[in-house]
């Protein structure tokens, strides 16, 4: 593996990271949200992982055997959680039905920190090999010159 695959390979953990990220806020965005345009209450998102060949098109081509088995990872999709609803006695909201009970998204705001404060350290995992790679390849052209 050379340095820009090993940069590749981050670069595509950073993506999918961010990506989550993203489907983490708009779950706690929406953890009262009792109407959607899809009529009913929001649903909580997950995100679904893919590992995913790291091939540049000059590896294809060639099909370069020492790159063919680095993985990746991607996002395959962005899923509805079947949880069901929590129901919440409120006869005074717009959105109750008719026994007085308001169906609220099942969003645990705990979890949802959890799952970015997961995502936020992986993120940094990636941003960090980065760096490495860029101090080794420094390294190497100091070598290089000496």
């Amino acid at each position: 593996m050379d340095f820009m695959t090993a940069l590749d390979v981050a670069a595509t953990g950073m993506k999918a990271q961010r990506d989550y990220m993203n489907v983490i806020s708009m779950n706690m965005a929406n953890a009262k949200t009792t109407r959607t345009a899809d009529g009913g209450p929001y649903r909580r998102k997950s995100v679904s992982f893919e590992s995913a060949p790291i091939l540049s098109p000059f590896d294809e081509a060639m099909h370069d055997q020492l790159n063919r088995d680095l993985q990746g990872v991607t996002v395959r999709g962005i899923v509805n959680d079947t949880r069901p609803f929590k129901y919440v006695y409120e006869p005074g909201h717009p959105d109750a039905n008719q026994q007085g009970y308001v169906a609220y998204p099942d969003i645990n705001v705990v979890e949802e920190m959890t799952n970015m404060i997961t995502a936020m350290r992986s993120y940094e995992a990636n941003a960090q090999s980065i760096q490495d790679v860029k101090t080794m390849f420094n390294k190497a052209l100091a070598i290089g010159r000496g």
